[in-house]
C-alpha cells in the first residue's frame, strides 16, 4: 500500500477520536508544515479553532505526534462551515 492510501485509511479510521479532542474542526490529509513551511512528509492533519500549548490541554486533548506510523500536524484555521 502506498503511502497516500495508507495515510487516508488511518484518517478515516482515527477521524472520529480525533474530531472528539477539544477545539478540533476539521481532519484530512495532507503535507506538515515545519517552522510554518509546508514539506513533502505526507501527514494527518487536524484543523483546530485555535492551538493551544500542550501544557493547557489535558492529556485526552492532545493530538499524537504520529498514528500507526503516520505523522500528525495540527494547524490552527478558525472555525469552520459546511456549505
Amino acid at each position: 500500500m502506498d503511502t497516500l492510501s495508507k495515510a487516508k485509511k488511518i484518517r478515516k479510521k482515527y477521524e472520529k477520536i480525533l474530531m472528539r479532542k477539544k477545539g478540533v474542526v476539521g481532519c484530512a490529509v495532507g503535507y506538515k508544515h515545519v517552522a510554518g513551511k509546508k514539506t513533502d512528509q505526507l501527514c494527518i492533519v487536524c484543523y483546530v479553532i485555535e492551538k493551544i500549548p500542550e501544557d493547557q490541554l489535558d492529556e485526552g486533548d492532545l493530538v499524537p505526534p504520529v498514528i500507526e506510523g503516520i505523522p500528525t500536524d495540527v494547524i490552527e484555521s478558525g472555525g469552520m462551515k459546511a456549505l
